[in-house]
C-alpha cells in the first residue's frame, strides 16, 4: 500500500471515530432558558401588597416555591455578610444572621448554608447582569421606597426544562430606613434575626405569603418593628423546605 492511499485510509478513520463524540457532546448540551431575576420586597404592615400569589395551602400549612425544579442544585450555599450601615456591632450582626441560616438547616436534612461564611467590607446588591460576582451578599443600604424592611434578589435559571432550572445568587439589602438590632431587648427596633430568616427563606427557593391564613408563617410578607416569630419556622414553611430539599 501507497503511502498516499495509507493517508487517505487515516483521515477516514478519523472522520468516523469524531461524527459519534461530536453529535453526544450537541445532544447533552443543557436547553436553559435566559438568566433571570426575581425580586422580593419586604414591606412594613400598612403598605402596598406587592404582586404575588397568596400561598397553597396544605394540612401542614402555607408555603409557595419560586416554580418547578427551581433550587440550589449544588449544596452547602456559601454568603458573606457586610455589617457597614448596620449601626451594630459586628459580632451581633454575624450572630443573628448565621442563627438564621441555621434556623433553616435544622428542618432539612441537606446542608443549605455553610458554617463558613464570611465578613467583607466590599459587600453589593446586584440589581443586574453586568453586576452579578458570585457571592451571595448580606448588605446593609437604603433602598429607594418608604415602607421597606429589605429586598432579597434571586438570580437563576427560572425557564426552560424544571431539570436545567436553579438558582446560582441571591444578594438581600436590609433598608437602613429601619433601626436594626435585637427586639428581645428592645421592641422599637427590627429585629435582624426575625428579617434575616425571612429573606434567606427567600435565598433557597420560597417565595412571599400574603393571604391572612398565612400570617404565622415566617415567609409571610409583612413585618413589622418588635417581631421575632420569624425567628422561628412554621409549619408551611417546614413543608416548602423539605419539600424542595428533604426531610
Amino acid at each position: 500500500m501507497n503511502k498516499k492511499l495509507s493517508s487517505l485510509i487515516c483521515i477516514a478513520l478519523i472522520v468516523i471515530i469524531s461524527i459519534p463524540v461530536i453529535s453526544i457532546a450537541f445532544a447533552r448540551k443543557p436547553d436553559r432558558g435566559p438568566l433571570e431575576k426575581i425580586v422580593f420586597i419586604h414591606y412594613k404592615k400598612g403598605y402596598g401588597k406587592p404582586p404575588g400569589t397568596p400561598g397553597k395551602g396544605t394540612e401542614k400549612g402555607y408555603y409557595e416555591l419560586f416554580g418547578k425544579g427551581i433550587e440550589w442544585k449544588d449544596l452547602p450555599v456559601t454568603y458573606v455578610i457586610d455589617p457597614r450601615n448596620s449601626g451594630l456591632e459586628v459580632g451581633f450582626v454575624k450572630s443573628a444572621i448565621s442563627a438564621s441560616a441555621e434556623e433553616w438547616d435544622y428542618w432539612t436534612s441537606s446542608e443549605l448554608f455553610s458554617d463558613a461564611y464570611e465578613v467583607v467590607y466590599d459587600g453589593s446588591w446586584d440589581d443586574t447582569v453586568e453586576e452579578l460576582d458570585g457571592r451571595n451578599e448580606l448588605v446593609f443600604g437604603d433602598y429607594p421606597e418608604d415602607g421597606v424592611i429589605a429586598v432579597a434578589i434571586v438570580w437563576g435559571y427560572f425557564s426552560g426544562p424544571p431539570k436545567y432550572r436553579r438558582i446560582v445568587e441571591f444578594d438581600i439589602m436590609f433598608d437602613t430606613d429601619c433601626t436594626w438590632g435585637d427586639a428581645t431587648l428592645d421592641s422599637t427596633v427590627m429585629d435582624l434575626q426575625n428579617i434575616a430568616t425571612h429573606e434567606l427563606g427567600h435565598g433557597v427557593g420560597l417565595a412571599d405569603l400574603y393571604d391572612y391564613r398565612a400570617s404565622e408563617e415566617t415567609m409571610y410578607g409583612y413585618s413589622t418593628a418588635g417581631e421575632t416569630k420569624k425567628r422561628t419556622l412554621e409549619a408551611g414553611d417546614i413543608a416548602g423546605i423539605q419539600k424542595l430539599y428533604g426531610e
